[in-house]
């Protein structure tokens, strides 16, 4: 009797980190490479919808589903003349959601792969991605 009181009290004590995970907020960014843009939804209702760049001829940027794996506020890119990268959300490998001062060229393609947003609005998502977590966070990529 007193194991089954032990193991219900646990179970108990245990509810309000299950539970805490259930209600986790969830950050989904959508790109399209065929529109060239990218829609913010947070737990399901769409923030923001803006333009990108994506990979141009001869760069492409890879589609799928991927989480957030790390983000850096002032990176530079190693492999293209320390070009700059802020607010960079890493989601596989070398590519990254991030901020381009190269604004006119948005909404069309024009990067190396990577997915290029307006300072304002690269700073904006790497906040959302921050406060939410990067397991929290998705980035789906599609034609």
């Amino acid at each position: 009797m007193r194991n089954l009181f032990l193991a219900g009290a646990l179970a108990l004590a245990l509810v309000p980190f299950s539970s805490a995970s259930a209600f986790a907020s969830k950050l989904v960014a959508k790109v399209d490479i065929s529109t060239q843009t990218m829609v913010v939804s947070q737990n399901g209702q769409v923030k923001y919808k803006w333009p990108v760049s994506t990979g141009r001829k001869g760069y492409s940027t890879p589609t799928g589903t991927y989480s957030a794996k790390w983000l850096s506020r002032h990176h530079r890119s190693r492999k293209y003349n320390n070009a700059p990268m802020p607010y960079a959300v890493f989601f596989r490998g070398g590519y990254a959601v991030h901020a381009t001062y190269d604004t006119k060229r948005l909404g069309r393609v024009a990067s190396h792969g990577c997915v290029r947003l307006a300072p304002e609005h690269a700073a904006k998502f790497f906040s959302m991605v921050q406060q939410t977590g990067n397991s929290n966070t998705r980035i789906v990529i599609s034609h």
